[in-house]
């Protein structure tokens, strides 16, 4: 790990990434319904995995390993949303069916 003002900004986006994970989890536990959940749970997790990654990016070995970290951070994001739009339609559905019985 490099020295410096480089390891203190990288400690410093590790620290910030894992406290959004923290408040996402928070979010998780503390919130009334399923939706406001995982909506505090994606979006919290999706940036606290963003500012891990930046602050990954100065100590990985190469910009191919970069661009590996980069694009496992896309398909995370995009397992996210996907996995929030599924359980949201899932609660909506069972709800309206609920309201029609």
């Amino acid at each position: 790990m490099p020295d410096g003002p480089l390891a203190l900004v990288q400690a410093l986006l590790l620290v910030l990434g894992c406290l959004f994970f923290l408040v996402g989890t928070l979010g998780l536990f503390r919130l009334p319904d399923t939706l406001t959940r995982i909506h505090a749970l994606t979006k919290a997790d999706n940036l606290g995995l963003g500012f891990i990654v930046l602050g990954l990016l100065p100590s990985v070995a190469g910009p191919a390993t970069a661009v590996k970290v980069l694009l496992i951070w896309l398909v995370a994001l995009a397992a996210s949303a996907t996995a929030a739009h599924l359980v949201g339609r899932a609660v909506r559905a069972t709800s309206e069916s609920r309201d029609r019985a």
